[in-house]
C-alpha cells in the first residue's frame, strides 16, 4: 500500500478501485482521462486505444479541498510490491506492464505501448500491449510478488518475462 500526503488544493489520478482509505476533505471523482493536458483529438484517440486494449477509460483524480495536509491511500488488487517512480530522475518515461499502474502526481500522462517483438508477443506470456507513464511527477506502479533493485553498470541481466 502507499499512503500519499496531499496539500491544499493538490490532487492524485489513480485506477479505479485501487482506493483503500482516504481521509476527510479529500473529494474524488471519475473523470474520462488522466487529466494531462491534450487535445480533443488526443483524447478521443486515448479513449480508442485504452478501449481497445480493454483497460478503463476513466480514473479517479482526488483532490485535498482542505486548509491542511491530507492523506489517501492506494493498493494493489493483488499481493505483491508497490514500486515509487520519480519519473523525473527516470527520462520522464516509464514503460511498465500492463495493469501495474496504481497512482501518480495529477498530469502524468498514463498511456499504452505495443511490444516491438512480434515474437515476444506470442511466445513471452506476456502479450503486446504495455503500459507507458509519461511525466516529471512521482508514479506508484504495483507488481506481483517481491521486488529487487538491480543497478547495472554496463551489465546486461536477462529476465524471465512472467
Amino acid at each position: 500500500m502507499v499512503e500519499i500526503a496531499l496539500d491544499p488544493d493538490e490532487a492524485v489520478i489513480a485506477e479505479a478501485g485501487a482506493m483503500t482509505y482516504l481521509e476527510q476533505d479529500i473529494c474524488f471523482e471519475t473523470k474520462f482521462g488522466d487529466g494531462s493536458s491534450s487535445g480533443v483529438m488526443g483524447k478521443l484517440f486515448g479513449l480508442g486505444k485504452r478501449v481497445l486494449t480493454g483497460e478503463s477509460v476513466f480514473l479517479t483524480h482526488f483532490t485535498n479541498e482542505s486548509k491542511q495536509k491530507r492523506h489517501v491511500a492506494f493498493a494493489a488488487p493483488f499481493p505483491g510490491s508497490v514500486i515509487s517512480l520519480d519519473l523525473a530522475q527516470l527520462g520522464e518515461e516509464v514503460i511498465c506492464q500492463k495493469d501495474s499502474f496504481l497512482a501518480a502526481a495529477l498530469g502524468t500522462r498514463v498511456d499504452i505501448a505495443f511490444h516491438k517483438k512480434l515474437g515476444a508477443g506470442f511466445f513471452g506470456g506476456e502479450g503486446f500491449i504495455l503500459q507507458r507513464l509519461q511525466g516529471d511527477g512521482m508514479a506508484f506502479i504495483h507488481a506481483g510478488g517481491t521486488v529487487i533493485k538491480k543497478t547495472l553498470n554496463n551489465e546486461t541481466l536477462r529476465m524471465d518475462t512472467g
